[in-house]
């Protein structure tokens, strides 16, 4: 009896689990590919494409016609030009999911207030003509009153900031900025909206908002389909004095696995 009672209880040893060890959930493949830091943290890393480095346009045209871009480059700022017509500029390539730096200053001596004060903007995706596309708010807002989803660090008429990260006029003032680019379907209806992630001299100001569509001054917005993008910075007209840039590099999220 005692033998036949060993017999049926061995099957059921021999089901017990393994005990688990550290092995079964360390992964080896694929590995992540080196990309080597720039000297300090806003210096553009060894895969970014970089927009501005101080001394030439070259990488960006005109967003009426993709002539050559005339804003003003010296002492390694591009300014707004307001007086030879070039309007607002936009890089030459185009992106779909990145990661991008840039600094910018409101001048020291800007007059006015509200919304005409440094007004200006960094377009994550340039999806047409004029003012198309999805707008990261630039202006001046060190105790400046506006509305709150067109300060500094919103995404213009959609997203407040979780913070007045602003600095002086006349003083550096910087974006990081994480974008997920939308996606849609053959026949162009939305598949997965666009998400954005924003430091704003380096404090959280948008954490992966999920934005409604495009912003827009008028109205409410809505998608249009697109697959990649230039990114547009806007020469707005209501300002007293023009706006600087600097630094500017954009590295892409690719899909390396």
């Amino acid at each position: 009896m005692f033998a036949a009672l060993v017999i049926l209880a061995l099957p059921l040893a021999a089901q017990t689990p393994a005990a688990p060890k550290h092995e079964d959930t360390e992964v080896y493949t694929p590995v992540p590919p080196v990309v080597t830091p720039g000297a300090t943290n806003d210096a553009p890393p060894s895969d970014a494409i970089v927009l501005f480095d101080g001394k030439s346009q070259d990488e960006w045209v005109s967003s009426k016609d993709h002539s050559p871009a005339k804003w003003d480059v010296a002492n390694g700022t591009l300014t707004v030009n307001k007086t030879n017509g070039s309007g607002n500029i936009e890089t030459k390539h185009t992106f779909k999911d990145y990661q991008l730096h840039i600094e910018w200053k409101i001048p020291s001596n800007i007059t006015g207030s509200d919304q005409a004060r440094g007004n200006s903007g960094v377009f994550l995706a340039s999806t047409g003509s004029g003012d198309a596309g999805y707008e990261l708010q630039v202006l001046d807002s060190y105790e400046n009153k506006t509305y709150v989803n067109g300060m500094a660090g919103s995404i213009y008429k959609q997203a407040i900031p979780l913070a007045n990260a602003a600095r002086k006029p006349g003083e550096w003032q910087n974006y990081d900025v994480v974008w997920t680019a939308p996606r849609f379907n053959g026949d162009g209806n939305l598949l997965t909206p666009a998400y954005v992630t924003v430091f704003f001299n380096g404090i959280l100001v948008q954490n992966h908002f999920e934005l409604k569509g495009e912003t827009r001054y008028i109205g409410q917005p809505f998608y249009k389909a697109y697959d990649k993008a230039p990114i547009k910075l806007q020469a707005h007209g209501d300002h007293s004095e023009p706006d600087s840039f600097r630094n500017i590099w954009v590295r892409e999220v690719k899909d390396w696995k």
